[in-house]
């Protein structure tokens, strides 16, 4: 699936969805989200290796994204990938829905809680691996 052209479609459609899950929410930074969406198509679609069914394998690549208030692009990313169903986006920040503002390591696919702009690379430094990341209880 790394074919330039694919990647481009791809691309579009996580911008798309990023868009329509922060309008949706009338909440969010979709242009944050915007400004992500080739490296996020390349890197999800043409580079990591993972296995989306289960997001906790630890041979699985992993993804910190540092830049945490463009979650809406993560989540976009992961339901591209067949982890969840893409209506769910339009739930983000839904009282009730596990798509947040920032990401959480209480989702299954989210290793480290960013936001902050800087920390993501630290924490991803640190942390090659899920084993001493404690997920919050639902």
């Amino acid at each position: 699936m790394n074919s330039i052209d694919t990647l481009k479609n791809v691309a579009t459609r996580l911008r798309i969805d990023s868009v329509r899950s922060t309008s949706q929410a009338a909440s969010g930074h979709p242009t944050t989200c915007l400004s992500a969406a080739e490296i996020m198509a390349a890197l999800f679609f043409a580079e990591m290796r993972y296995d989306a069914r289960n997001p906790q394998n630890p041979h699985n690549d992993r993804f910190v994204l540092s830049k945490g208030h463009a979650a809406p692009i993560l989540y976009a990313a992961w339901a591209e990938a067949g982890l969840f169903p893409r209506e769910e986006l339009t739930k983000l920040r839904e009282i009730g829905s596990d798509l947040e503002g920032h990401p959480t390591p209480r989702l299954n696919f989210v290793d480290v809680a960013t936001g902050s702009l800087g920390q993501g690379i630290c924490a991803a430094i640190g942390n090659s691996t899920t084993t001493n990341v404690t997920p919050l209880p639902k």
